[in-house]
């Protein structure tokens, strides 16, 4: 996975729009972040779990998903090795990501 290809998955999602957020792209559905490029560094990105999705997906990959560092990690910020990671487990992540921040009516009619 490349930094492009997690950019491509991202805006995939319905009505995902980049923005950016403290010097790094990132992606939001009205309005609200699910995931971001380029933390902790250019190789990385983070999608925005909850704390029991976090802990499935680290124990599934512990190699691609980590918590962030600090309370946003304990919250379930989850951050993603690009180089080692799998199209298709990015694909669950952000789409997990997603259906956690979009707007119910969104999610419901997404199917």
């Amino acid at each position: 996975m490349t930094p492009d290809g997690f950019r491509r998955l991202a805006l995939r999602m319905p009505e995902a729009e980049e923005a950016g957020h403290m010097g790094h792209p990132d992606f939001r559905v009205v309005g609200r972040i699910f995931a971001t490029l380029g933390y902790p560094d250019k190789g990385w990105g983070m999608v925005k779990l909850m704390p029991d999705q976090q802990e499935a997906f680290v124990a599934a990959e512990p190699s691609v998903f980590a918590p962030a560092n600090g309370a946003w990690g304990r919250r379930g910020a989850t951050i993603v090795l690009l180089r080692l990671a799998k199209p298709s487990s990015v694909r669950v992540a952000l789409a997990t990501a997603w259906r956690n921040v979009a707007p119910r009516a969104l999610v419901t009619r997404r199917g």
